[in-house]
Order: C-alpha cells, then structure tokens, then sequence
C-alpha cells in the first residue's frame, strides 16, 4: 500500500498566529482597542479589525508584516511532538503546506528559520510553500482555515479543520472533521485514511 500524506499548515496548527497577533498589536498600539482571543471570529484578523474601526486594519497588518513576527510565534502546545511522531509513523509522509503573505519580504524567509529552529533540517526539506493548496497532491490537509478554495474544485485531500480561537464557533456539517488540538485524535484520524487508502488498491 502507498503512505498515506499529510499535509500540515504552519499558523494556527504549528505556530501560534493568533497568540502572537495579539501580543505585538498591543505591545505595538497600547491605546487602541484590540479584539480578545475569545472574541475573535472569521480566518482574517484584519477584516475583523477593520469592523472595529477601519484604520486599525493597517495597523493590525503592520504587526504580522514586520520583521521577526513569524520567527518568534511560540509552537502551538504538542504540535512539535506530533510531527515528530507522525514523521517516524510506518506509511507516512508529512509535508508542511502553508501559504506566505502576499508581502513576504520577512514571512518566507522566517518561515523556513522556524521550522529549521524547532523541528530541524529534515522538515526544511518538506515545506511546500504555496498560495493555492488545492493543487498539492495529499491525503489529509490539517488547517485551521474553515474554507480552503483555489484552482482545484476537489482537492485529492480531506480538510481536517483544526480548531483555532477564529473558528471554534463554526459548526460543521456531519461529513466533516475537526481536530480539537494536538492531545485530540489525529493518530486515528490518519489510521482511518491509511484504512482507505488500501482500499483503493
């Protein structure tokens, strides 16, 4: 039977965005008002923020788009451990799949250093950097992105939404998955796929 792959995002599943988003607004704009962890609601920081008052978008965007913002985001809680054990599990492959900024001046470079930093050389090897993760050939994809469109209408993977502050309220339909966190089951949701994936032989 072939591996099953896994695709894993990097913000909000390995590293945490939306902690760090939070923390540099506020260092940066102690007197603005900011939006709480828990009252944050849809994938885009910015839009959220431009409907508390339209100039704090720039403002918010100003955060992740400086320099050493996605170097020193803290891993999300067993992210670091669950690649690790996914990456030594028999007939798997793991990819890292994440999008850049549109300004990728310091994101993709700082990027690659924070994997490099917490989970070594080997992974390095396995970012796939892309705008469009329809057109990445895997059997899962791990996102906290609720919706994830491109050039592709069926993508050859399964979103498994991974739960984050912006999309905890969303309710999903029966046929798909969530993963509430690291210390949730995605070790059966990945023998659940490796069980269809022999099928298909």
């Amino acid at each position: 039977a072939r591996p099953v792959r896994v695709l894993v995002d990097m913000d909000g599943v390995l590293a945490d965005f939306e902690a760090g988003l939070l923390r540099g607004f506020r260092r940066r704009f102690p007197g603005e008002p900011h939006v709480p962890l828990e009252q944050r609601r849809g994938f885009l920081a910015r839009e959220q923020y431009r409907a508390l008052r339209p100039d704090l978008a720039d403002k918010v965007a100003s955060v992740y788009e400086a320099p050493g913002f996605f170097l020193d985001l803290e891993p999300i809680p067993g992210a670091l451990e669950a690649m690790r054990e996914m990456n030594d599990m028999q007939d798997t492959e793991v990819f890292i799949c994440t999008s850049p900024l549109l300004k990728y001046d310091h994101c993709v470079g700082e990027k690659y250093r924070w994997v490099e930093q917490h989970l070594g050389p080997h992974f390095v090897e396995r970012i796939i950097l892309t705008r469009d993760k329809t057109v990445v050939l895997g059997d899962l994809l791990i996102d906290d992105k609720d919706t994830i469109q491109g050039q592709e209408e069926t993508p050859s993977w399964e979103h498994i939404l991974f739960t984050c502050c912006h999309n905890q309220h969303l309710v999903l339909p029966p046929t798909r998955r969530r993963l509430l966190s690291w210390s949730d089951n995605w070790r059966d949701i990945i023998d659940s796929k490796r069980e269809a994936v022999q099928w298909e032989r």
